[in-house]
């Protein structure tokens, strides 16, 4: 196994699958069943999820809600999303703890480094919402912040593309894989990745962003068993 503890992001729109909105139980199913794969093997996995099948700050904001309120509710809809992941992973058998950056108690409790590297240690699946548990941050920047601190190799993007092009590929047909990027690389082709605060953790802190078609069975397996099918931008 190439990878021993990765930090997997996923976006709240891929649990949607073919539904305009909210959480497919095929999705979900999907989903638990690449992880517990992935686990089973032996590699430790946290795992931040976005909340955007349910409900977006900024999109509220854009419609003149007050920002700090809509992405506080935002945080509350990675909640549910990270509620309904753990409940399919409990089904199928894989022990889990739930952290967050908002305390709801008795949903979970706060997220702390020692507490996501113990649950890791003991040998559960680490789910942790609320994203960074303020306002005006994305669960991109949750995601590299929270990978660092548990000390991530890798932070992983399972996204329905199987990697990272010079643009959209399900636009453009003439679009080019690219198969490793620097940071620098990345920043100067304006290749949007995560979020600018997120990239910049990213690369201060020299962990790689591995970015994988998530959809596709057995690929998540693939990527920790060290097989190239993706973009690393290290």
């Amino acid at each position: 196994m190439k990878y021993k503890r990765i930090l997997l992001k996923l976006s709240g729109e891929s649990l949607m699958g073919e539904q305009d909105y909210g959480i497919s139980p095929d999705m979900l199913s999907q989903y638990a069943k690449e992880i517990k794969q992935a686990k089973d093997k032996g590699c430790e996995i946290a795992i931040v999820i976005g909340g955007g099948n349910i409900f977006r700050g900024l999109q509220g904001a854009s419609k003149g809600m007050d920002r700090v309120q809509g992405d506080y509710m935002g945080m509350l809809a990675t909640l549910i999303n990270s509620m309904a992941l753990q409940g399919e992973l409990e089904k199928q058998g894989v022990k889990t703890e739930l952290l967050s950056g908002l305390a709801i108690e008795p949903i979970c409790k706060e997220h702390s480094r020692a507490r996501s590297k113990e649950a890791l240690q003991e040998g559960k699946v680490v789910i942790i919402g609320g994203g960074t548990g303020n306002p005006y941050f994305t669960t991109d920047t949750a995601s590299a912040l929270r990978a660092i601190e548990i000390e991530a190799d890798l932070i992983l993007k399972g996204t329905r593309v199987d990697g990272i092009y010079s643009s959209d590929p399900e636009k453009d047909k003439t679009a080019t894989k690219y198969s490793e990027l620097s940071f620098k690389e990345a920043l100067d082709k304006r290749l949007k990745i995560m979020d600018l605060t997120a990239f910049a953790l990213c690369q201060e802190n020299n962990l790689p962003i591995y970015v994988f078609d998530m959809n596709k069975e057995g690929n998540l397996q693939k990527v920790i068993m060290g097989e190239h099918i993706g973009t690393i931008v290290k």
